[in-house]
């Protein structure tokens, strides 16, 4: 990757290293337990983080990512299959095109520079949430949260919520508050 200005991609690369080490972690185990999304248990997380992950390359390939169920399910090795379409995704980044091709995504058309942000942000709240359920927090990586707030605090409005801003109410949180805190209650999960 080219050292472009404003690129997203080295943030994007490190929200998915960071998505990667929280699933070779998870135990099995844990896959019963609740996250802090309140639709997902930790298996359908991961299952729902394969899909993101492939809809990421749909996305910037011009796709269509809704082609992809919300969740996966039937994955009997999620590291595998994570990494398998980390691979493919990896090849698409390596282009340079990809930060201006027109991607139609499940909330908008954007370029791809936008959509990498956007993306960003997802894989960074869904490592949190992951980590979260099994008490992982210390190996997130605090300039990721750093990063994605001001993109989702831009592209996620205060009010209304609900309906087609599918997020709960913002949570109130110290000023102090840490960065994936703040993070999390933009996005109305409870910290």
């Amino acid at each position: 990757m080219n050292n472009l200005v404003n690129d997203p991609r080295p943030m994007l690369v490190l929200a998915l290293d960071q998505t990667q080490a929280m699933i070779d972690t998870v135990g099995a185990d844990e896959l019963h337990l609740p996250t802090p999304c309140p639709e997902y248990d930790v298996r359908t997380l991961l299952g729902h983080l394969i899909t993101v992950i492939g809809r990421i390359d749909l996305g910037l390939t011009g796709g269509n990512p809704l082609d992809l169920p919300t969740v996966t399910t039937g994955v009997d090795d999620v590291p595998a299959a994570w990494k398998e379409r980390r691979t493919t995704l990896d090849a698409t980044l390596a282009n340079d095109a990809v930060l201006t091709q027109i991607c139609t995504l499940p909330w908008g058309t954007m370029p791809g520079a936008a959509a990498i942000g956007a993306y960003t942000g997802e894989l960074t709240t869904h490592s949190w949430d992951l980590a979260k359920a099994t008490h992982r927090t210390d190996l997130l990586d605090d300039s990721l949260a750093v990063y994605c707030l001001p993109l989702v605090q831009r592209a996620i409005p205060a009010e209304p919520r609900g309906g087609h801003v599918p997020f709960g109410s913002v949570v109130p949180v110290a000023d102090d508050a840490s960065p994936y805190d703040r993070l999390a209650a933009w996005e109305g999960r409870q910290p």
